[in-house]
């Protein structure tokens, strides 16, 4: 049975970078030229993520899963 992942899609200059919320061990970038090639690849990654862990990495999601993600913007002082 698939489990929903939130995954972030960023827009950069030189293109695409994904990566699901909330894994338990260790962390999945997937990157691309278009957001659909980035999440394309990303989901690749959380494939070959999953083969290697196991679903252990997909525990923190069933403990307590992302419900909600939020952008926001700080000033850091230089």
């Amino acid at each position: 049975m698939a489990r929903p992942l939130k995954i972030v899609v960023e827009r950069h200059a030189d293109g695409y970078v994904a990566y699901p919320l909330g894994l338990a061990r260790g962390a999945v970038i997937g990157q691309g030229d278009t957001y659909e090639e980035a999440l394309l690849d990303v989901r690749s990654a959380i494939s070959f993520h999953l083969e290697t862990f196991g679903n252990e990495a997909l525990a923190l999601i069933e403990e307590d899963p992302v419900l909600e993600a939020f952008v926001a913007e700080a000033a850091i002082p230089a």
